[in-house]
C-alpha cells in the first residue's frame, strides 16, 4: 500500500487525507522524504553545468517538496494533537531533520554554486523578486555555517542537533506538566466563580476523567479563576502550580535544558564570527543590534513600573480593607485588578464574558476582512485531524484564496498558547499554490463557548497572522507570508487587533448568548474605555520577560539560568507582585527553538508599527477606510518577505514611527 504522505495529496485544496494517515506513516515517509531530497540536492551540486540561478537558487527553492509535505502534517499534528507516541517521534525525528538540514547548509560544493552566482550578481538579468531570493539564500548558507570547514564545520553541525534534541524535550517537559496537574474543587470552593467558569471547569473535568469540576493549568481556566476566586489559599495553589511548570526537579526540569540551549548557543555564534547570540541573531532583523532593543524596552519599563507599582499601592489597600496584614501578592493581582475595573467601570467579567461568544466573533474576524479585502468565508466539511478543528474556504471575487483552519478549545493534548501555521504557504513557482492556513488556540469549551476579553483579542491576533498567509502574493514559498523579519511578524496581527476596538464591530457582533441582544451602547463604551486597564501590568510582565531573553543571550551565557533571571529583575526594579510573563522553564517561545530568542521584544517593536498603522485608518475615512485597506494589502499584507521589512512600512505609512505611539496606545503616555 503506497504511503499516503509520499505523493501529492489528491484531495480537495490539497489537503492532508488526515483520516488516511496514521502515526505508523510517519516514519518511514520522512526516511524517504530525506533520501530523496538529498538526492536532489546532490543532482543540483553535482551537475557539469556551470552554476546560475534556475539550475541552482531556483532548483534548491524547488527541491523537498515530499520532505515539507512530510513535516507540515506531523508539526501540525505534534502541536495541537500530541500523544505519547507522537511526542516519542518527535524526539526520533528532531535530530534527524537537524543533520540533514545542517548537512544541506554545510555542503561546500553547494555552497560553491550559490557563492559563484553571488558574486556574479551585477551581471545577472534578474527580477527584484529573484534578487531578494538569491541574497537570502546566500544569506542563510552562511549564517548556517557554509564557510566553516574542519573542526568548526563538525562542531556546528553537532552543535544544531544537540539544540533540536533540547528544544524537543524542553516543549514535551512543559506540555506533560500541563497536561498532569489539575485542581480538584469542591463544592464550597465554587463559591464567587461566575457560571462560565464553574461549567467550562466542569468540562475539563469530564475530559479528563473527574468527578467533579477542575482547574487546569489551560489559561482560559486558571487565569479567570485568579481573577474571581475570593479563596485566596486556592488562587495562590493554582498561581504557584502555573509558575511551576517546568521547573521541578526530575526528567521534566527544564532548567538544566536551558542552560545548556543558552552555552550552545553562544558557541554557534561564535563559531560564526560574532561576540554573542544576540549579536548574530538580530542582525538580520529590523531592531539590528542588542542595544536598540534594550533601548526600546527601557523606554517602556519606567512609565509601566511606575503605574504598575500605583496600582499595587491601590490593590494592597483593598487587601488590607479584606482582613488580611500580609503583603500584596502575585497571586493578589488579578483578583483585586477585577475588583477595581468593576468599580472603575462598572464592568464585570461575568457581565461582559456573555456577549463574547466564539461563533460570533469569528463572524466578526471574518467580515472585516470581507470589508477590507473583500474576503469571503465559506465552511466546507473536510476529513480534519481532530474534531474540534473547522475549516472555510475562502475565496475574493470567487476565486479561491485560501484553505483556513479554525481549532479553538484546549485540550490535554495541545500545547499551550495561541499560534498560527501554514500547512501550504502561497507561491508561484514551481507553479501555484494556495495557502492553508491554521489558527489554534486555547479556549474552554462551552456551550457555547464564551471568551474573556484578552482571548477576543488572541482571536483576532491569530487571524491577523491568518490574513498575512492567506493575502500573500509573491512568487517564491521561502519569501511568502510571514516569511518576515521576527520583529516584523507580530505587525499585521497586533494591528488586526484594533478592530475588536471599534464599536460598530462591537455593537453588530457582540451579541448576548442568551438573549441575542447586541451589547449594549454604554457597555460599548465601557469596554473601549477599559482598554488600557491594568495595562501597567501587562506591560510590565512582558517587558520583564523580553528583557531576561534579552539579557540570557548577551554576553556570557549564564551557569545558572534561575540565578540570573533573578538578578535581571532585581536590576530592573521588578515589582514583587508581578511575575515575568514567561519565566525560564516555561519560556517557550524562547527554548523550544530558535524562533523568538533574543527576539520576545518583537512583540513591542511591532506595536510600536501597529499603533501608528491603525491611526492611518483614523486619520483616513475609519477603520475601514478602503484606500488604507487597498494601500495595507499592497505594500505589507501582500508582499511577504520580498523586500526588507523597514521598506514595506515606509511604502505603506511614509515613513517609520517613533515609540511616542506606543506609549499612547498603551496609556502610558506622560
Amino acid at each position: 500500500m503506497t504511503n499516503p504522505l509520499l505523493a501529492p495529496f489528491d484531495t480537495k485544496f490539497g489537503l492532508a487525507p488526515f483520516d488516511a494517515i496514521s502515526d505508523e506513516d510517519f516514519t518511514p515517509a520522512l526516511d524517504t522524504a530525506l533520501i530523496e531530497h538529498k538526492a536532489e540536492i546532490a543532482a543540483i551540486r553535482d551537475q557539469a553545468a556551470a552554476p546560475d540561478f534556475a539550475n541552482t537558487v531556483e532548483a534548491l527553492e524547488a527541491a523537498g517538496e515530499d520532505l515539507h509535505r512530510v513535516l507540515s502534517v506531523f508539526y501540525t499534528l505534534a502541536g495541537a494533537d500530541s500523544s505519547p507516541r507522537r511526542e516519542e517521534l518527535q524526539r526520533s525525528f528532531a535530530p534527524k531533520v537537524a543533520s540533514h538540514y545542517a548537512e544541506l547548509t554545510g555542503d561546500k560544493a553547494l555552497y560553491a554554486r550559490i557563492k559563484a552566482i553571488w558574486e556574479a550578481r551585477d551581471r545577472l538579468d534578474l527580477t527584484a523578486e529573484q534578487q531578494r531570493l538569491l541574497y537570502l539564500t546566500h544569506r542563510s548558507f552562511v549564517r548556517a555555517g557554509a564557510a566553516l570547514d574542519g573542526e568548526q564545520d563538525a562542531r556546528m553541525k553537532a552543535i544544531k542537533m544537540r539544540l533540536a534534541e533540547l528544544g524537543t524535550s524542553f516543549t514535551q517537559n512543559l506540555l506533560g506538566d500541563e497536561r498532569d496537574w489539575a485542581l480538584d474543587l469542591e463544592p464550597e470552593d465554587l463559591e464567587g466563580l461566575p457560571g462560565f467558569l464553574v461549567r467550562a471547569a466542569t468540562d475539563a473535568g469530564e475530559e479528563r476523567g473527574r468527578p467533579g469540576p477542575v482547574i487546569t493549568l489551560s489559561r482560559s481556566l486558571c487565569v479567570p479563576f485568579m481573577e474571581t476566586s475570593p479563596r485566596r489559599d486556592l488562587r495562590e495553589k493554582v498561581w504557584r502550580a502555573f509558575t511551576a511548570r517546568g521547573a521541578h526537579d526530575g526528567p521534566r526540569d527544564n532548567r538544566e535544558i536551558a542552560a545548556e540551549i543558552l552555552s550552545l548557543r553562544k558557541e554557534r555564534a561564535q563559531l560564526l564570527g560574532y561576540d554573542d547570540f544576540a549579536s548574530y541573531k538580530l542582525e538580520t532583523e529590523m531592531a539590528g543590534t542588542p542595544g536598540k532593543v534594550r533601548d526600546l524596552l527601557m523606554a517602556v519599563w519606567e512609565p509601566a513600573k511606575a503605574r504598575a507599582e500605583a496600582d499595587a499601592a491601590a490593590m494592597e489597600e483593598m487587601l488590607h480593607d479584606d482582613g488580611v496584614n500580609g503583603p500584596f501578592e502575585p497571586w493578589d493581582w488579578r483578583y483585586y485588578a477585577q475588583k477595581r475595573r468593576s468599580a472603575a467601570f462598572d464592568l464585570d467579567e461575568s457581565d461582559l464574558k456573555p456577549y463574547l461568544q466564539l461563533d460570533r466573533l469569528i463572524e466578526a474576524a471574518f467580515d472585516c476582512a470581507n470589508r477590507l479585502f473583500g474576503l469571503e468565508f465559506t465552511a466546507v466539511d473536510l476529513p480534519l485531524y481532530h474534531p474540534d478543528a473547522r475549516a472555510w474556504e475562502v475565496t475574493r471575487d470567487g476565486q479561491h484564496v485560501a484553505l483556513f483552519i479554525g481549532d479553538y478549545f484546549a485540550r490535554g493534548s495541545k500545547r499551550s498558547g495561541a499560534w498560527c501555521s501554514a500547512m501550504q504557504q502561497q507561491a508561484r513557482f514551481p507553479e501555484a499554490q494556495a495557502p492553508i492556513v491554521i489558527n489554534v488556540c486555547n479556549f474552554a469549551k462551552g456551550n457555547p463557548a464564551l471568551l474573556s476579553w484578552d482571548e477576543a483579542r488572541t482571536l483576532f491576533h491569530e487571524f491577523g497572522h491568518a490574513l498575512h498567509q492567506m493575502l500573500s502574493d509573491v512568487t517564491y514559498e521561502s519569501m511568502s507570508g510571514t516569511s518576515v523579519a521576527r520583529d516584523f511578524v507580530e505587525l499585521p496581527s497586533q494591528l488586526y487587533e484594533h478592530w475588536l476596538d471599534v464599536p460598530e464591530v462591537l455593537s453588530r457582533f457582540a451579541t448576548h448568548a442568551e438573549t441575542g441582544e447586541p451589547m449594549p451602547p454604554e457597555m460599548v463604551e465601557k469596554v473601549v474605555a477599559a482598554a488600557n486597564f491594568d495595562m501597567g501590568f501587562q506591560t510590565v510582565e512582558y517587558v520583564a520577560s523580553a528583557l531576561v531573553d534579552l539579557s540570557f543571550h548577551e554576553g556570557e551565557p549564564p551557569a545558572d539560568p534561575m540565578a540570573k533571571q533573578a538578578e535581571i529583575l532585581d536590576g530592573i526594579g521588578m515589582p514583587r507582585a508581578i511575575a515575568m510573563r514567561h519565566a525560564t522553564p516555561q519560556f517557550a517561545h524562547v527554548f523550544s527553538g530558535d524562533g523568538y530568542s533574543s527576539g520576545y521584544y518583537s512583540y513591542m517593536w511591532s506595536e510600536v508599527m501597529d499603533a501608528d498603522a491603525f491611526a492611518a485608518f483614523e486619520e483616513a475615512g475609519g477603520a475601514f477606510d478602503p484606500e488604507r485597506a487597498k494601500a495595507l494589502e499592497a505594500s505589507i499584507l501582500s508582499r511577504g518577505g520580498s523586500e526588507e521589512a523597514e521598506a514595506l512600512y515606509v511604502e505603506f505609512r511614509g515613513r517609520m514611527p517613533g515609540v511616542e505611539a506606543l506609549l499612547k496606545g498603551r496609556g502610558l503616555a506622560a
